[in-house]
């Protein structure tokens, strides 16, 4: 009889799926296995393949659990990968390519968690189509005094403005302090327009709750408010998908809540081991967020007014190549005086 710690084969959609020590401690906390963190993405597996269906996807890998080394990889190896495994070529704000991990069923988020992969980092894009995403992503981040009650406000004021436009957006946990809202758009615009859009959103949030919303780029300026993250719709940024494990201690997910359940739940209810018996019994609360794609047309008019109103672009982030129309990336304590 083979041992605990012997590597044992699992069938998934499929594919043989082999899984190297299964016993090994991820999370020492709490005492979650490498085997417990590949049987949650098992139990929650139409969640998660419906958030990274057909996706690029950054693996945030973790080979010996969470206190050893960790590291993104954005190329998926050259040797010894199944031939199922499949890819998609991403271009990275510098032109320079990387052929991604694109989950085309649940046997290839099985095979990255046999890897070590903890967080699944999609891009807000397909890959039938890479330069396109279909994907408004709002990420509001609680900054210094604030917490993740005043960020679940602030994502009311944004689920005001949708119900105003017309559009279904879909709350989730960060796993942190944080809420993230997804919004399907048409594939019909560049990165730069959409960052835009999500620019000109997070203006409006901000403008009706000044008080609770910033948008401001540089902390100093932030104060005690709930941050507007807009540039986590700049190319090559990504956001921990729906149902993705958190790389922290008590193993939290970034999970997918109902606009009613946002305000009566906290970040720690949903972890490793509360999400699959929330999910078997409840399902997925996303599971609708393929039915509608939105056209992106009324944020890009905000765009236009916000221009006319003297509201140009945003910095991007320092790793960014300085773009076409974007204000100088100097935090304004240091800006020397134009002359």
């Amino acid at each position: 009889m083979a041992s605990k710690s012997a590597a044992i084969e699992v069938e998934v959609a499929g594919h043989s799926v082999r899984l190297s020590s299964p016993e090994k401690i991820y999370f020492a906390e709490r005492g979650f296995t490498k085997h417990d963190v590949f049987s949650y993405y098992l139990a929650v597996g139409d969640g998660i393949l419906r958030a990274l269906h057909r996706r690029p996807t950054t693996l945030q890998r973790f080979p010996d659990g969470l206190d050893g080394e960790t590291f993104f990889q954005k190329r998926v190896p050259t040797r010894g990968v199944p031939p199922w495994v499949e890819t998609s070529t991403i271009t990275f704000p510098s032109g320079r390519t990387a052929d991604e991990l694109a989950v085309a069923d649940l046997a290839h988020v099985a095979w990255a968690s046999q890897l070590g992969t903890i967080v699944f980092h999609p891009w807000p894009v397909r890959s039938a189509d890479p330069e396109a995403p279909d994907e408004l992503r709002i990420d509001l981040d609680p900054q210094p005094g604030t917490d993740f009650a005043d960020a679940v406000t602030v994502a009311g004021v944004a689920k005001e403005i949708f119900d105003e436009l017309g559009w279904v957006a879909f709350p989730k946990t960060s796993g942190g302090r944080g809420v993230h809202i997804y919004v399907r758009i048409k594939p019909e615009w560049t990165f730069v327009q959409v960052r835009r859009a999500a620019i000109a959103l997070g203006r409006e949030i901000e403008r009706r709750r000044p008080d609770m919303a910033t948008t401001s780029w540089w902390k100093e300026e932030r104060g005690e408010r709930v941050f507007i993250d807009f540039n986590q719709m700049a190319r090559d940024r990504t956001i921990a998908c729906a149902y993705s494990l958190r790389a922290n201690p008590r193993a939290t997910v970034s999970t997918p809540v109902t606009w009613d359940e946002l305000t009566r739940v906290e970040p720690n209810d949903f972890d490793l081991a509360t999400v699959p018996p929330r999910f078997a019994a409840i399902g997925d609360p996303h599971a609708s967020i393929d039915d509608v794609a939105h056209d992106l047309t009324p944020l890009l008019e905000w765009v236009e007014r916000d221009e006319r109103d003297g509201q140009a672009d945003m910095p991007y982030p320092p790793d960014h190549p300085k773009m076409e129309g974007e204000p100088k990336r100097v935090q304004p304590s240091r800006a020397r005086p134009e002359a």
